[in-house]
């Protein structure tokens, strides 16, 4: 079995900065994509920040500058990285990994981590 585990959410102020994590574990062969998204009340989950197991990243136009996504594949592990945090940054983060085990790939998703900046 797999487990995708996010930590690092909480209150922050505006201006602020927090680092989420998120760890894949259990039965892996490899990880391609890992990545960030996030869902606001009353709104459809939207992609953050990703990275190919290559390095090669991508960024949500409303966080480019400001969000830095990272990953360690030693330990299975991708990293977001939020500076100057606004309100309508708060959200629920997913973390998701694109993991191959059996000859085949499939997307995993964590259970979320809350993100709340304060004006």
């Amino acid at each position: 079995q797999v487990r995708v585990v996010e930590s690092g959410g909480g209150l922050v102020q505006a201006g602020g900065s927090l680092r989420l994590s998120c760890a894949a574990s259990g039965s892996i062969f490899s990880i391609n994509a890992m990545g960030w998204y996030r869902q606001a009340p009353g709104k459809q989950r939207e992609l953050v920040a990703s990275m190919t197991g290559r390095g090669i990243t991508n960024y949500s136009d409303s966080v480019k500058g400001r969000f830095t996504i990272s990953r360690d594949n030693a330990k299975n592990t991708v990293y977001l990285q939020m500076n100057s945090l606004k309100p309508e940054d708060t959200a629920v983060y997913y973390c998701n990994a694109d993991i191959v085990r059996d000859r085949r790939s499939e997307i995993w998703w964590g259970q979320g981590t809350q993100v709340t900046v304060s004006s």
